[in-house]
C-alpha cells in the first residue's frame, strides 16, 4: 500500500495545470518474485493535467514489447477518472524522479497495481477538493465523471483542466484512506486496448534504439575476442585508418567484468556500412586464456561422469528416498538435456552516445537504465549526474537487455572520438557476445505405486559454475515441482566451471527447469498408466496454500488449487481425451508457476514419416489473479510467450567450440518463421489473488507439451533440445 511516508508532491505544471509526483516504495526482492526484501526499491509516477484538460500520463518503466507503456498509465488513467480517449501518453528518460525504472521479471502489474491507482485516485480527490471550495458544498457531495468533477444536487459541473490550478494548491489527501473504485465501475481498467504504438510499428516510423539520428552523428563498430574474456595482443588499428570512410580506429584495453568495458579494437565511420567493412580487414592477435575443457562436447562427457557420484551439494531433501524407490511398483530413470540459448533479439545490440562540455548524453534500448549509466560513470571517470539516457523502445529485451555492456562501449567510443556515435552491433557480435540462458543436465529417477501415484523422486542437477559460485541463472531451487507434495524427494547439485557469461532468458531457470521436469512427469505417467492431467491432479492434491521455506527468494507460496484450475480448464478447452487423432498426430499438457503465474497449456502436434514436425495449435489456460488490466495485450503476451516457447524448442541452441559460440546467425539458431505458427487459443481464470504479470510465466509449459505431443504422436521420448537435432523419421 502507498503510505503517508511515501508521499505525493502536487504542484503547477509549466504553462498551468496540475502536475502530479507520486514517489513510492516498493519491494527489493522484486526482480524475481516480487516479495518484500530488507533493502526497499522505489518506484515513481506523475500525471500533467494541462488547462486544456488534456491529461498527460507518463510511463516511467522500459517498453520491450511487454504493453507496460500502456498498462500503468491505465491504472492512473482509471482511478483519476479520465477517458481513455483523453490522455497522452510519455515514455520517460532515466530520472531521479521515477525510481525502479526496469523492465525484467514480471514485475510491473504486481508492483504497480495499488500504488499506481492510489496515484490516480489521490489526483481525482485534489480535483474534487478544489471544486467543492469553488462552489462553497462538502467535498464528500461532490463526485467525478470521465474528465470531470459534478455536484448531483445542484447539477453544476467543472472540468479538469477548469480545476487544475486550483486543484495543485489543494493538500496532499491521507494516501492511506483514499477510496478507490470497486472493480465493478471500471472503464479503462479490464477493457481491450490498442497499444498507442503499433501504428507507428507497422508503418516504419523510427522510436527503436537502432533508429536514433543525431546531427553529426558517426558510426562504430566494436571487435571483441570471441573467447569470453580474451585480451588483446596486438592490431593493424593503423593500418585500418587509412581505409575509405574511416574517421577513427583504436584498441580498447578494458577490464575483467564480461558484463562491462572488455578489449577490442573500435572502427569508426561514415556510415555503418563503411564501419563493418573496414572491421572485416582487422587482423588481431588475443591472448585467449586456459579453454581446456569448455566444450559442448566436453561439458556432456563431464556430466555424465558427475552423474554416476553423489552430487557435490544437496538443494532439498524429504522422506527417504531409496525407502520410496524400494516400494514402488515401477522405476524409472532418464537424462535430460537443454542447451545454452541467445535472446536473438530482432534489434541488435546498439546504443548512441555524445560526449560534449563534459556531459555524456545516450539514446540506449535497455531494460535497466540505472545501472547502465553507473556502469558509464564508473567505467569513464566522469559524475553519473552528467550522464543523461533517453529510454527508447526496445526491439525485443528477453532478459538481455538487463546487461548494459553496449550502452558503455558506444559511450567509451564516443568519449574518444568527441562525435555523436552509433554503435550497432552485428547479428554476429550479438549471438557470440551473449549472456546465454545456461544449459543444463537433469539425471532423473522416479517411482510410482501400485496405484500409478508418484511416491519417490530424485534429480541429480549438473550446471554451470562461475568463479566457484552457480552461475548466473543456472540454479534451481527447493520448491522446484513436485517438491512439497510427494513424501520423497532428494534434489542435488553438481557443477561445471563456465568461462562463458550467463542470465536471465524470458522466465529464467523455468524455460529450461520446466521442459526436464514436466517432460520426465509426463514420462512416469505413461509408465504408470495414467492419464497426464489425472496424474498431475494427484500429485497436486486438495487445494491448498504451501508456504515458500525461509530464504532469500521467499514468495506467496505454491496454490495447488490454483494450479488444478488452470489444468482443468486447458483440458476442457482443448478436448483434452475427448477427441480421436489420426495416426502421427498427439497431444501433450504440461503446467508450470512461474513469477507468479499458473499456466497450463496443451499442444497438438503432427510428426510426417520423414520426421517433421508441424504444430497444430496450442491451447493456453491462465491464473494471473482477480484482474485482466488490458485483456487484449494479455491475449498478445500469453500467445507471444507459448510461441516464444515452440520456436525455443523447435529450432534454437549453441554449441560451445574451444570457448567460443559457434552459431553466429539465424541460418543455425533458428526463430520461429510465420509459416511454423500454430494458432494459440488463451482463456484466463479469474481468482481473487492480487493481479500479477505475464511477459514470462506462459512460456516454460510450451516446451515439455511439444514434446509431450510428440511422444503420443511418435512413441519417441524427447530428452533433449532443440528439436532439429533429433531423426523422428519412421525408420530413426
Amino acid at each position: 500500500m502507498l503510505r503517508r511516508r511515501n508521499f505525493l508532491k502536487a504542484s503547477l505544471a509549466a504553462g498551468g495545470g496540475l502536475l502530479l509526483t507520486a514517489t513510492l516504495r516498493g519491494p527489493a526482492g522484486a526482480a524475481t518474485l516480487g516479495t518484500a526484501g530488507p533493502d526497499a526499491v522505489a518506484l515513481n509516477a506523475y500525471v500533467r493535467i494541462a488547462p486544456s484538460g488534456q491529461v498527460t500520463i507518463t510511463a516511467k518503466n522500459p517498453e520491450i514489447g511487454q504493453g507496460v507503456k500502456m498498462m500503468l498509465p491505465m491504472l492512473i488513467a482509471e482511478e483519476l477518472d479520465v477517458a481513455w480517449a483523453d490522455v497522452q501518453i510519455e515514455q520517460a528518460d532515466l530520472d531521479a524522479r521515477y525510481p525502479g525504472q526496469v523492465a525484467g521479471g514480471s514485475t510491473a502489474t504486481p508492483l504497480n497495481w495499488l500504488p499506481m491507482r492510489q496515484v490516480g485516485a489521490a489526483g481525482r480527490q485534489m480535483l474534487i477538493a478544489a471544486a467543492a471550495a469553488q462552489w462553497g458544498v462538502p467535498a464528500h457531495d461532490c463526485a467525478t465523471e470521465p474528465g470531470k468533477v459534478v455536484h448531483p444536487a445542484s447539477g453544476r459541473s467543472l472540468t479538469y483542466g477548469a480545476l487544475a490550478s486550483q486543484a495543485a494548491a489543494i493538500p496532499v489527501p491521507d494516501l492511506a484512506k483514499l477510496p478507490l473504485k470497486d472493480p465493478k465501475s471500471f472503464r479503462i481498467i479490464g477493457q481491450p486496448t490498442r497499444n498507442i504504438d503499433v501504428p507507428r510499428i507497422v508503418t516504419g516510423q523510427p522510436m527503436f534504439g537502432i533508429d536514433v539520428s543525431v546531427p553529426g552523428m558517426l558510426y562504430a563498430v566494436f571487435q571483441k575476442c570471441d573467447v569470453h574474456g580474451g585480451k588483446l595482443v596486438s592490431s593493424n588499428v593503423a593500418a585500418i585508418r587509412g581505409l575509405p570512410g574511416v574517421r577513427a580506429a583504436f584498441e580498447v584495453k578494458g577490464g575483467a567484468d564480461l558484463r562491462g568495458l572488455l578489449d577490442g579494437v573500435a572502427v569508426v565511420a561514415d556510415s555503418w556500412w563503411e564501419a563493418n567493412r573496414a572491421r572485416q580487414q582487422l587482423d588481431i592477435i588475443w591472448d585467449e586464456g586456459d579453454i581446456t575443457g569448455q566444450s559442448s562436447e566436453s561439458f556432456a562427457a563431464t556430466a555424465a561422469r558427475l552423474a554416476k557420484g553423489k552430487p557435490e551439494s544437496s538443494i532439498r531433501r524429504d522422506g527417504d528416498v531409496a525407502a520410496g524407490f524400494a516400494k514402488a511398483a515401477h522405476v524409472i530413470e532418464a537424462a535430460y538435456h537443454y542447451p545454452f540459448l541467445s535472446h536473438i533479439n530482432l534489434e541488435p545490440q546498439n546504443c548512441t552516445a555524445h560526449y560534449a562540455d563534459g556531459r555524456m548524453e545516450i539514446w540506449a534500448p535497455t531494460q535497466n537504465p540505472a545501472p547502465g549509466s553507473k556502469l558509464v560513470a564508473a567505467t569513464l571517470g566522469i559524475p553519473e549526474s552528467a550522464i543523461k539516457v533517453h529510454m527508447t523502445r526496445v526491439g525485443g529485451g528477453f532478459g538481455r537487455r538487463l546487461s548494459n555492456d553496449y550502452m558503455v562501449e558506444a559511450a567509451w567510443i564516443a568519449k574518444v572520438v568527441g562525435a555523436p556515435v552509433k554503435l550497432v552491433w552485428t547479428r554476429e557480435d550479438d549471438m557470440r557476445h551473449d549472456f546465454y540462458r545456461p544449459a543444463g543436465y537433469h539425471f532423473f529417477k522416479g517411482g510410482v505405486d501400485a496405484n500409478g501415484r508418484l511416491i519417490a523422486l530424485s534429480d541429480h542437477f549438473v550446471t554451470f559454475s562461475q568463479d566457484g559460485a552457480i552461475a548466473a541463472s543456472a540454479d534451481m531451487g527447493p520448491t522446484e515441482f513436485p517438491a512439497r507434495m510427494i513424501d520423497h524427494l532428494d534434489y542435488g547439485v553438481s557443477m561445471i566451471p563456465l568461462r562463458a557469461p550467463t542470465g536471465p532468458l524470458r522466465a529464467p531457470r523455468s524455460n529450461g527447469l520446466g521442459f526436464a521436469f514436466q517432460s520426465f512427469l509426463d514420462e512416469l505417467a505413461h509408465t504408470a498408466g495414467r492419464d497426464p492431467v489425472q496424474f498431475a491432479l494427484d500429485i497436486l492434491g486438495p487445494p491448498r496454500l504451501l508456504p515458500d521455506p525461509p530464504g532469500p527468494r521467499v514468495g506467496p507460496g505454491f496454490h495447488t488449487g490454483r494450479m488444478r484450475g488452470v489444468i482443468e480448464l486447458v483440458a476442457e478447452k482443448s478436448g483434452w481425451g475427448k477427441t480421436k487423432l489420426p495416426k502421427g498426430t498427439g497431444m501433450g499438457l504440461a503446467y508450470y508457476f512461474s513469477h507468479l503465474g499458473y499456466f497450463a497449456e496443451v499442444v497438438q502436434a503432427t510428426v510426417d514419416a520423414e520426421g517433421a514436425i508441424v504444430v497444430d495449435k496450442v491451447w493456453v489456460a491462465g491464473d494471473i489473479g482477480s484482474q485482466i488490466i488490458n485483456p487484449l495485450n494479455a491475449e498478445h503476451q500469453a500467445q507471444g510467450a507459448a510461441l516464444d516457447g515452440i520456436g525455443t524448442a523447435l529450432g534454437q541452441g549453441l554449441h560451445v567450440r574451444d570457448g567460443k559460440i559457434v552459431q553466429g546467425n539465424f541460418d543455425t539458431v533458428l526463430p520461429l518463421r510465420m509459416r511454423q505458427s500454430p494458432p494459440v487459443e488463451v482463456h484466463f481464470r479469474v481468482t481473487e489473488f492480487p493481479p500479477t504479470g505475464l511477459g514470462e510465466p506462459a512460456l516454460p509449459p510450451a516446451l515439455p507439451a511439444l514434446a509431450n505431443a510428440i511422444f503420443a504422436a511418435t512413441g519417441k521420448r524427447i530428452r533433449s533440445l532443440p528439436l532439429k537435432d533429433q531423426d523422428l523419421s519412421a525408420t530413426a
